[in-house]
């Protein structure tokens, strides 16, 4: 019995998304047909690839084992297919990031990804929500936590050092003491896992019994709030860096405490990363990473 190619296609399809509906949806083609083309190569097979679990599918292990077997191939053969037609088509990345991190760090740093891939169409999706990667069109998420999500690939992106910030017209750079703080208004980032209380803790210092607080649910916004004077924060360098390197901003405690954490965390179901596009922005990513990095280096002494 031949293979049927097309069938094979679209389990392709079916497997990647995890959906019939959804990759009904891609192929252009009604739900009932996918199944149709699905119960074909089953049948040619001799072996059930697809099962439901509730109102899921999901991949039976020979399903499991016959995806893998095929993936990279599939996305070669379109991928040759789009060239020897003369064109590539575009091609849709959605990356999910808070909107702090995708505002401070990855805007300022898109062009080179843009520039360098034609070809895919980049999607910010700028949420403090976790992605459900079986129910949504999320390829990539850089997910603020502490990682080590079951199931999930996840990677560091960079361990970020926490200091205390202010506009210059505030307090000059070095001009205070960890004491001193207690004096100004201090500004909160309340989902923020480093706080004012653990960095008091680690200069020696008794915090204040009463605080003049300033309390933000976005790091972008403590970080605006600080440059516009109306108080010290305390944030990640990962965020604060154009604001240091325009000097918008500054420490100004001398010899502030180290708190260095990774807060940060690249994650996506494992199979993702068998996606071109996925791979292509992995890399972007992790070079500037380690540009951003080694900028930071050089910057240390007077930063």
């Amino acid at each position: 019995m031949p293979v049927p190619f097309r069938a094979i296609s679209v389990f392709h399809a079916v497997a990647r998304s995890g959906s019939i509906t959804r990759a009904a949806d891609e192929l252009g083609v009604t739900p009932s047909a996918v199944s149709q083309q699905i119960q074909t190569l089953e049948v040619s097979l001799g072996t059930a690839l697809i099962g439901k679990s509730g109102r899921n599918i999901v991949l039976t292990e020979a399903g499991e084992r016959y995806f893998e077997m095929i993936g990279g191939e599939i996305d070669r053969i379109m991928e040759a297919t789009q060239r020897i037609q003369g064109f590539r088509s575009v091609t849709t990345l959605t990356v999910r990031a808070t909107p702090s991190l995708s505002t401070k760090w990855l805007l300022p740093r898109l062009a080179a990804f843009v520039e360098a891939h034609p070809d895919i169409e980049l999607r910010l999706d700028g949420t403090n929500e976790p992605a459900a990667f079986q129910k949504e069109s999320v390829d990539l998420e850089i997910r603020h936590g502490t990682g080590g999500w079951p199931g999930l690939y996840a990677e560091g992106l960079v361990e970020e050092n926490f200091r205390p910030v202010c506009a210059p017209s505030l307090a000059a750079p070095g001009s205070l003491g960890p004491e001193d703080l207690a004096r100004h208004r201090l500004i909160h980032s309340v989902k923020s896992q480093v706080q004012w209380g653990h960095w008091f803790k680690l200069a020696g210092v008794a915090p204040a019994t009463r605080w003049r607080r300033l309390l933000f649910d976005r790091t972008h916004m403590a970080i605006d709030a600080a440059a516009g004077g109306l108080g010290i924060a305390l944030e990640s360098d990962l965020m604060l860096w154009g604001d240091l390197a325009s000097n918008r901003l500054a420490c100004p405690v001398r010899d502030p405490p180290r708190i260095a954490l990774v807060t940060q965390w690249i994650t996506c179901p494992h199979d993702h990363l068998r996606y071109r596009k996925v791979r292509a922005f992995l890399d972007w990513l992790r070079t500037e990473r380690d540009s951003w990095a080694a900028e930071r280096a050089q910057a240390a002494t007077t930063l």
